[in-house]
């Protein structure tokens, strides 16, 4: 992962709750043996069925600020939805709630999640889908500005942002943490050792 803390870009409105992971990327996609090869099929079926689909607009082609309503990411523990996300440019997800199995894939992949509450969000749902809305987030600080000169606090999980900010998955983070870990069995096990007698 790379270390991530400031992100900026334009914002794309998803006017929609309850997005699933197969509505994401839908499954008979599912056929690569890596990571890559799903951002071409990102919300797919809403491409082919919707030609206004943001997906399909040209002003929409470097947006990397995704914005939703409730519940998303819901469904299947589908770790590609994530994946299709990014590799489409997707660096921040805005929205009023999301599903867990979702949220524990993204913090693993370096996917951003702002929950904002739903006033909030369904006024920047308004504004991005009638002009260029920007959206820059400052992980360090917490705080989201947009291009009406709105800021908005939001709340992270210190272990997440601290990932963020250092660049670790959860393996990186206990590889980073490699010498403490073998410090600290050492001295459990020195701590607990039981000498017997023959």
């Amino acid at each position: 992962m790379e270390k991530i803390t400031h992100l900026k870009g334009l914002a794309i409105p998803l006017d929609m709750d309850d997005i699933d992971t197969d509505l994401i990327v839908p499954a008979q996609y599912l056929t690569s043996v890596t990571k890559s090869g799903y951002g071409k099929h990102l919300f797919q079926r809403l491409r082919d069925s919707d030609p206004d689909f943001f997906l399909n607009q040209e002003k929409y082609n470097n947006a990397n600020v995704l914005i939703a309503r409730e519940n998303f990411g819901c469904g299947s523990s589908r770790e590609h939805a994530v994946w299709a996300l990014q590799q489409a440019g997707i660096q921040v997800i805005v929205a009023i709630s999301f599903a867990d199995i979702f949220t524990d894939n993204c913090t693993n992949n370096g996917l951003v999640l702002i929950q904002l509450i739903k006033e909030v969000v369904e006024d920047m749902l308004m504004h991005a889908s009638k002009e260029e809305y920007i959206i820059s987030v400052d992980i360090q600080q917490q705080l989201l500005s947009t291009s009406h000169d709105e800021t908005f606090n939001f709340e992270m999980d210190e272990f997440y942002k601290h990932r963020l900010l250092n660049g670790l998955d959860r393996l990186g983070y206990l590889l980073a943490n490699k010498h403490d870990i073998e410090q600290y069995r050492k001295q459990h096990a020195d701590k607990h050792f039981v000498a017997t007698e023959d």
